[in-house]
């Protein structure tokens, strides 16, 4: 398992690599965009594929798993954020806690989420349903809980549901679709299933580190600051984890669900923050507002493909 472990690590730290020494530029950002489009796009196809009716129906209906990674999301997160600038209001300085009570208000991501639910023999199809349930009413959520965290108004936000259903929703429907015929297929290829869980998430962190190191995120800030900021995400996230596992077991969850609740409950979405910042935020301050959520991001895919990779090994209670 370790040998397993270290090989998929080893890919991740190496595309931050690259990525920190050659980030995509120009031209380069569209290609790796449309890349990413296209990998996500297919995981979920193969997904759809994959998965049968039965298990999508009780993924669609199993509206306790869904409350309970709502509730992680956009109740204990916010808890979370407030009760730790109140318990160290000078480990950050002020713009860096901002961006850390911002984070804390964001939905969870979409395709690392549902990705590392299914290296860890997870509730893919409720993983589906509850990340893109979370993104869509982040939309409108996250707004609202901005100007309660920060005690100001904030201006909700608006668009972001078309991508999520064309990107997402559209692919896992027509793998559905298809199913009957492809079914047994997809079950015989699970490597092909496997490269594309892996490969979507390789993506997503080359283009997401590219963007953050084009912003100069290695020099916008000291060294030392930027070590507080990580420090403060890896404490929050080890504190989430925790008590999404926690979660879990106290709902009566089965192995399945615990995992969803956990890779669902424990993310927060990158791609949804920038933009939503960029709306709530003066122009001025959306740089370093996000800086807090692009460094949580990374640490959260190296965290969660560990925790993936021990989960997918152990045998099902």
């Amino acid at each position: 398992m370790l040998r397993r472990l270290d090989s998929f690590l080893v890919c991740l730290v190496a595309t931050v690599g690259i990525a920190s020494v050659l980030p995509c530029r120009g031209e380069g950002v569209r290609v790796f965009n449309i890349l990413a489009i296209i990998m996500i796009a297919n995981m979920f196809f193969l997904q759809g594929a994959r998965l049968s009716r039965r298990a999508v129906v009780e993924g669609v209906t199993g509206w306790r798993i869904h409350l309970a990674i709502l509730l992680c999301t956009f109740v204990m997160f916010p808890l979370l954020g407030a009760g730790l600038h109140a318990a160290f209001p000078g480990l950050l300085d002020a713009p860096m806690w901002a961006g850390m009570l911002f984070l804390c208000c964001l939905p969870s991501t979409v395709q690392s989420s549902i990705a590392f639910t299914s290296i860890a023999r997870g509730n893919v199809a409720a993983a589906i349903c509850s990340a893109t349930l979370s993104n869509i009413l982040g939309i409108f959520i996250t707004p609202v809980l901005v100007g309660i965290v920060f005690s100001r108004h904030a201006s909700g936000g608006g668009g972001g549901i078309m991508p999520i259903v064309l990107q997402l929703l559209v692919p896992f429907i027509a793998g559905q679709v298809l199913q009957p015929w492809i079914g047994g297929w997809a079950h015989r290829h699970k490597k092909l299933l496997s490269f594309s869980d892996r490969g979507s998430i390789l993506v997503v962190v080359y283009t997401a580190f590219s963007e953050a190191v084009t912003q100069g995120l290695w020099h916008r800030l000291p060294a030392t600051q930027l070590g507080r900021v990580a420090l403060a995400d890896a404490g929050l996230l080890a504190l989430v984890l925790g008590l999404t596992l926690l979660v879990g077991r106290a709902g009566g969850f089965a192995r399945p669900d615990r995992i969803a609740i956990v890779f669902c409950g424990s993310k927060k979405s990158l791609a949804s923050g920038v933009p939503i910042a960029s709306v709530l935020f003066a122009p001025t301050d959306v740089g370093l507002i996000v800086l807090p959520l692009m460094i949580y991001h990374q640490i959260q895919l190296f965290a969660c493909a560990t925790l993936a990779r021990r989960f997918g090994a152990e045998k099902a209670d």
